[in-house]
């Protein structure tokens, strides 16, 4: 099946993506984004636990504006749309920088769905009345699979438990409930844990990325509910690998529209900054480079648009055309944040520039479900694998 015309984005979409792009220039400009995230250096950096930096007041306008039920289906209460939709969401999230848990609730929501199950409709109606989840599934090897979890599920004669650790979550402190990866005898399951379940305990991470919340989440004799199973043991793996399109797509999503930021500032500044009685949009060697990042975002971009549109209408192609897009989106984030630091001159690498607040986030993004290298290797995987 051929994609559709404009990879399937229509009025709808440019709806909203036009809404949300309106709400965050009007609650979260760079200068509110500033205030709150990079305010001081010490209290970012020095303070013993990295500070929980975040608008409750403009996630819970987010939340009255439908975007956490965008991805959730129809049947649980939400608003159903395709995949197009929420990379056109997530996209403008990253040009703000928008320091929230909507991606990471977007990446569990996707997990959730996926798991097809009667189990997930509680968890997905809460992500629509407004609760933040994540996503708990990296391994403590460094594997982004599902089968290099750590997580245990301890069967005793009380019941069935959940033992271990699991690293690099995002939005831990934000987030309501999270959608956990874990390993018993017969495969890997998912269950869905409150994070005030007895027996969690959140370790903040401190990431350089000052717009994300990262914490490692320790699992102590954690009870499972039977409401809490969203997949069991013998499907858990092939519901994050269904989901793993999406996820790789919404992140790739976030890094072009932080690109596109760091791209329009920097022409802006060329624009504006002069040097030896011109001008600097006026030498080549800053041209030149403006106009390559423009490629290489323009590049990632419809990888990633692609990719969502291969989700709503050609699955088969859905895994493989993710990858490329991560990939191209990592690449580009790298290049976007190189140029944007050195064409800023001296100003670039200061704190007082709010350059380093897209890189950080764009450094965090980059390596996220794994970077471009990354990426490739595992395209070259599903090419051998195809012949």
């Amino acid at each position: 099946m051929a994609q559709p015309k404009d990879f399937g984005f229509g009025s709808e979409e440019q709806m909203l993506r036009d809404s949300a792009r309106k709400f965050l220039k009007d609650n979260s400009p760079i200068e509110k984004l500033r205030a709150l995230v990079a305010k001081d250096h010490k209290i970012a950096y020095e303070s013993p636990v990295q500070p929980l930096a975040w608008d409750e007041k403009i996630w819970k306008q987010m939340v009255e504006l439908g975007w956490t039920a965008l991805a959730v289906p129809e049947s649980a209460g939400g608003a159903g749309m395709k995949m197009i939709a929420v990379a056109a969401l997530a996209e403008e999230i990253g040009r703000a920088a928008l320091p929230s848990p909507l991606i990471a609730t977007l990446i569990a929501t996707a997990v959730l769905t996926h798991a097809k199950s009667d189990a997930a409709t509680p968890w997905l109606e809460r992500i629509v009345a407004g609760d933040a989840a994540s996503f708990a599934g990296p391994g403590s090897e460094g594997s982004w699979l599902p089968d290099a979890t750590s997580m245990r599920v301890k069967t005793t004669g009380d019941g069935a438990f959940l033992e271990g650790t699991v690293p690099f979550v995002q939005e831990a402190r934000k987030a309501a409930f999270f959608v956990v990866v874990a390993r018993d005898p017969k495969g890997v399951g998912l269950y869905a844990i409150p994070a005030d379940a007895p027996g969690v305990k959140i370790r903040p991470d401190r990431v350089v990325d000052l717009t994300r919340d990262q914490a490692s989440l320790v699992f102590d004799d954690v009870r499972i509910d039977k409401d809490a199973i969203i997949a069991t043991p013998a499907a858990g793996a092939s519901v994050v690998a269904a989901a793993l399109p999406s996820i790789l797509t919404i992140v790739a999503a976030d890094l072009c529209g932080a690109a596109e930021w760091q791209l329009q500032t920097t022409a802006e500044y060329a624009r504006v900054r002069t040097q030896f009685d011109r001008l600097i949009g006026f030498f080549q060697a800053v041209k030149h480079p403006i106009v390559n990042v423009m490629i290489d975002v323009d590049r990632a971009r419809s990888l990633t648009y692609a990719a969502a549109c291969a989700i709503d209408t050609e699955p088969g192609e859905a895994l493989r055309l993710a990858r490329m897009a991560k990939a191209a989106a990592s690449d580009a984030a790298a290049f976007a944040s190189s140029r944007s630091i050195q064409l800023h001159g001296g100003i670039g690498f200061t704190w007082e520039c709010d350059v380093h607040i897209y890189v950080k986030r764009q450094k965090h993004n980059q390596f996220y479900f794994g970077d471009g290298p990354y990426q490739r290797a595992k395209i070259a995987e599903l090419i051998d694998r195809a012949a």
